[in-house]
């Protein structure tokens, strides 16, 4: 590894929030989940700046699970790392967890996979660096973030297949 090479772990970034009556369905208590998707969006963004060391735009929410409900009152955990890079892009990590305020019971309430494209001051794609692999478990994200990226790929073909023809 070079001196600048930047690992994984060193894009990794730790967001705390808690869950007010505003965040949630009153009627249930049960936080919303844009409002989770939206801190994951804050805090995956910030590990991808933190690797291309430039502004960054989200391209995707590859996937996105709620595992658990997070509830009024609980204390929230999210935590982002890139996993991957290619090119101008990078998939991001996201993995998210409730604490009870008053006990810290830890419950793990949702994951996402997120892509990010960096680009420069005018708005366009900029190269990223690549990740220093320092480790098997930063090589297993790696592969798993590469066959989420293929499978995307070809997905986004089939999409464009059964897209109409643009009208001139």
């Amino acid at each position: 590894m070079m001196e600048n090479d930047k690992t994984p772990a060193a894009t990794r970034t730790e967001m705390t929030q808690l869950v007010m009556p505003t965040h949630s369905n009153s009627h249930h208590g049960v936080m919303f989940g844009g409002v989770v998707m939206q801190w994951i969006d804050i805090c995956a963004g910030i590990a991808a700046m933190r690797h291309a060391k430039s502004d960054c735009v989200t391209a995707s929410i590859d996937r996105m699970d709620f595992l658990q409900p997070i509830l009024v009152g609980d204390i929230v955990r999210l935590r982002a790392q890139v996993n991957a890079t290619f090119g101008t892009s990078m998939e991001v990590g996201c993995r998210v967890e409730s604490l009870h305020r008053h006990t810290d019971l830890v419950r793990y309430t949702t994951k996402a996979y997120l892509t990010f494209v960096s680009v420069d001051g005018e708005g366009r794609p900029q190269p990223v660096p690549p990740l220093a692999l320092a480790s098997d478990n930063d090589r297993r994200r790696q592969n798993a973030a590469t066959e989420r990226r293929q499978i995307r790929l070809e997905e986004r073909e089939r999409a464009r297949g059964r897209m109409a023809p643009k009208l001139e």
